[in-house]
């Protein structure tokens, strides 16, 4: 966008003008345009400052202190007020991410191939049963793993679910890769551990792994949904407050609408291997994962590994706690996994792991993805 040169400020417009000098011997706008004077400089459009000043503290009630009703409307004064600078080349004219079909067709092909990916697997397993060896059926099993995998890289580089540099963990897939693991192997351990071992072969649970790469399109799409909504409700807003309080049910619904369709796949995966599985687990691990990723995505990858990091914390603890109860004297410590899992199962560890991670991450979203400056496109 091309500002204005100097002259009279004019609110309602968007090109930069400079206003005439505030009455008085005081003008406490200055001393903020000196402190942000980058930020100002850079900006495309007073949503941007905006934004940025939400992010340093500025809040609408703070904004009375410069003689303003609220941060928006200190922004365009700011916006106003201080000279542009020459920005990179496209920035300003830089269309909203997602606009284009075929970039849209594109990202949502490649959230398809995970789920594509493991049910061909899991289908070419089914057909083969008893005919093929066990090496055979291993590899098959492993090599649709592999893709899958690629599938959801490819997923995580690109589209709405690919969060921009700086905005990332490099821990975080290590505890992604964890929970899924867990899912797989994580309820077999824990009985074996119960029941005297681990010996044996262990059974594999690959039903709900199953739902979750199906799910990897739908969470592609709801995350798009909400940071469009969340830009179009940003532009329509006029202050802090209402940002916030129209971003709030965005999230809930959001979250709610993935939930559901989760829970959809879960159950059709688990018919697709005869059903009688509890998807609980699974639900709740897919929800934290989205959750996880929409605070990535917006700038916040600290709280999301943190959860992500405290769930398999308590899938690890669980079976420990176990084999330390076999030590003289310490049977105490394994009785809250035995009171749970004599309650509702070895499921309900990782339900309640997840679970309790995924409520948490909600809290904090509710927090941090109604601000501004969570929605400003860098």
């Amino acid at each position: 966008m091309a500002r204005a040169p100097e002259i009279a400020h004019t609110p309602a417009v968007s090109a930069r003008k400079p206003t005439v000098a505030r009455r008085g011997p005081i003008d406490p706008v200055k001393t903020l345009m000196h402190r942000h004077r980058e930020l100002c400089e850079r900006a495309v459009d007073p949503l941007e400052i905006a934004a940025g000043l939400e992010a340093h503290g500025v809040t609408d009630r703070a904004a009375a202190r410069y003689r303003h009703r609220d941060v928006f409307s200190l922004a365009e004064e700011l916006y106003a007020r201080v000279p542009a600078v020459a920005v990179e080349p496209g920035r300003a004219t830089a269309p909203a991410p997602m606009r284009d079909i075929e970039t849209r067709a594109a990202w949502s092909l490649r959230a398809l191939l995970p789920g594509a990916a493991s049910t061909a697997t899991a289908v070419v397993l089914k057909l083969t049963d008893g005919v093929l060896g066990g090496g055979a059926r291993l590899t098959v099993a492993l090599v649709g793993a592999l893709v899958a995998l690629l599938g959801l890289g490819l997923c995580l580089r690109s589209g709405p679910l690919h969060a921009a540099e700086g905005r990332y963990s490099a821990a975080a897939p290590v505890y992604g890769y964890w929970l899924l693991g867990y899912v797989l192997y994580g309820d077999a351990l824990l009985d074996q551990v119960l029941s005297g071992g681990p010996e044996g072969p262990w059974a594999i649970t690959p039903a709900p792994l199953l739902g979750l790469a199906l799910a990897v399109a739908p969470a592609a799409w709801c995350a798009h949904l909400f940071s469009v909504h969340a830009q179009r409700k940003l532009a329509g807003s006029r202050a802090l407050e209402e940002f916030a309080a129209a971003v709030r049910p965005l999230l809930f619904g959001t979250v709610a609408f993935f939930l559901c369709v989760l829970t959809g796949l879960l159950y059709l995966a688990d018919l697709g291997y005869g059903g009688g599985g509890a998807p609980v687990a699974a639900a709740a691990l897919g929800v934290l994962l989205l959750l996880a990723r929409l605070l990535t995505i917006h700038g916040f990858p600290e709280p999301a590994t943190t959860g992500l990091a405290a769930a398999c914390a308590v899938e690890a603890v669980a079976p420990a706690l176990v084999l330390a109860g076999r030590l003289p004297g310490l049977h105490f410590v394994a009785r809250p996994v035995d009171t749970v899992v004599a309650a509702a199962g070895t499921g309900a560890v990782p339900a309640i792991a997840c679970g309790a991670a995924a409520l948490g991450l909600l809290i904090h979203a509710t927090v941090a993805l109604s601000r501004a400056s969570a929605h400003t496109r860098g």
